[in-house]
């Protein structure tokens, strides 16, 4: 964290040409999905109303997370992000392993908003096939990313706005519905949530909890853009304070207001924001809400595809992928790294349609955990590196407050959330599968490493050694 990476090489560099707005408005949008305008039934009918403090602790872990992030790529903008400052807190294996990882996350998740996009646009529109309509998906937002950063960074700032200004109607209806001002509809009121807060007890807000959590993933893609915003020490800054409010108010917002309005039991909670927009009688809110939904998740794959094809980039350039990885075209793109980024979701999307049901399930079993363990990594690397820096005297342009203490009671929080997960039949083996992954990509990226070490021994040791002759 003492120095900007240069990892890049001269004349090669990605570019800088993402705005503070778009980095903003991504941060904001990648972590405003499907997780919400779907997801979020399901943490209610597992918790009741009580699904409120599953979401205040997942708010308060992510917030940490984001400030630490923030210090760290404020310091050092690379598009590896959180892989580069693991490999300079605890070796080149932690890095590498962590961004392979999270590229793998990605890419399997890619291939699941693909088709989910498709199988809700088909619902409204049912005129072409749900495989044809995943891979004109896929094919479009692959071009996107190739046609540059500021082209990206457009796209992905409007899909960001339309998501955001449907969260903020739908929280103005919620309200007028539950103040009782909408004519002839009688305000259900706070009974749902004051007569049964916590249905299920303790037990289902741990449910509901890696519900949330995972609703979260995806925020952490802010230091990933860092590296190609115009002025990453300040964008960064702004982007994390804006970010982390914003979610909190349009999470925390919306399910109160749907548990508010729906009781835990309800049907509608299958697709909560038509259910809640259905009782306030709001004419087409189902067919509005589906194409708000397909909106949230084509722009959760156009994110996750600059996200995973940055990593991959990053982990080329450091020597951890092929190296034909960090080519560029003119656009100053990793053109390689988007096509074999897409190529995966190309590959999972066609297996998902032969076999339904059956690949993408797996695939979500092993990575399912990924972003705990992302986390993880960079509270244990904010740690590591910022007592670096305070050590040698380094100056920090974005400094976390509160350090070390937060960043602590952040590695505390994460570990008593894999302590309820490991107590759970579901979360327990989603978690020893995702561990499992991690102990396989990390033996991986040893013996690669050992493997290229050894190569370029031999090469030594076979050429002349001059400085014996001289």
């Amino acid at each position: 964290m003492t120095m900007k990476s240069t990892a890049e090489r001269p004349g090669q560099t990605l570019g800088h040409s993402m705005k503070p707005r778009q980095l903003t408005m991504m941060g904001l949008g990648s972590a405003i999905g499907a997780g919400l305008f779907l997801g979020s039934g399901a943490g209610i009918q597992a918790a009741g109303p009580a699904v409120l403090i599953s979401y205040l602790v997942a708010g308060t872990l992510i917030i940490l997370v984001m400030w630490a992030l923030g210090e760290m790529a404020a310091a050092n903008p690379n598009s590896g992000a959180f892989s580069v400052y693991a490999q300079k807190a605890m070796g080149p294996t932690a890095g590498a392993t962590v961004g392979w990882l999270w590229w793998l996350q990605l890419v399997v998740v890619i291939a699941a908003e693909a088709l989910g996009a498709a199988g809700l646009l088909f619902t409204v529109w049912p005129v072409i096939p749900v495989w044809a309509l995943s891979l004109i998906f896929m094919v479009l937002f692959t071009a996107i990313n190739l046609a540059g950063v500021k082209n990206f960074g457009e796209f992905e700032f409007w899909f960001a706005i339309l998501k955001v200004a449907a969260i903020v109607v739908f929280l103005a209806i919620g309200a007028a519905l539950l103040l009782g001002w909408l004519p002839d509809v009688p305000s259900p009121g706070l009974s749902n949530i004051t007569s049964d807060f916590a249905p299920a007890g303790l037990g289902g807000i741990a449910t509901a909890l890696f519900v949330v959590i995972f609703a979260f993933g995806g925020t952490e893609i802010v230091s990933v853009a860092a590296a190609e915003t115009e002025n990453p020490e300040r964008s960064v800054a702004q982007a994390i304070r804006t970010v982390v409010w914003r979610i909190l108010v349009f999470y925390i917002g919306s399910v109160f207001v749907i548990a508010a309005v729906l009781p835990s039991t309800s049907e509608a909670l299958k697709s909560p924001f038509a259910g809640v927009l259905d009782v306030a009688r709001i004419p087409g809110a189902g067919a509005a809400i589906t194409l708000v939904a397909v909106v949230a998740l084509l722009s959760a794959l156009n994110a996750n595809l600059y996200g995973a094809s940055r990593m991959v980039y990053s982990l080329s350039e450091r020597g951890e992928a092929p190296r034909i990885l960090s080519r560029l075209n003119k656009a100053r793109v990793p053109v390689v790294a988007v096509g074999a980024s897409v190529a995966f979701g190309f590959i999972a999307t066609v297996l998902e349609l032969l076999f339904p049901e059956q690949i993408l399930p797996a695939l979500f079993q092993l990575v399912g955990s990924t972003c705990l363990v992302v986390w993880g990594t960079a509270l244990v690397s904010q740690l590591i590196l910022r007592r670096r820096a305070d050590r040698d005297g380094t100056a920090l342009p974005l400094r976390m407050k509160g350090f070390p203490g937060l960043t602590i009671f952040g590695l505390v929080l994460l570990a008593l959330i894999f302590a309820v997960g490991f107590s759970g039949p579901d979360s327990s083996k989603q978690l020893f599968s995702t561990m499992a992954l991690v102990a396989g990509i990390a033996a991986a990226c040893w013996i690669g490493a050992r493997l290229t070490r050894s190569r370029g021994a031999g090469r030594n040791d076979s050429a002349p050694d001059l400085t014996r002759k001289l």
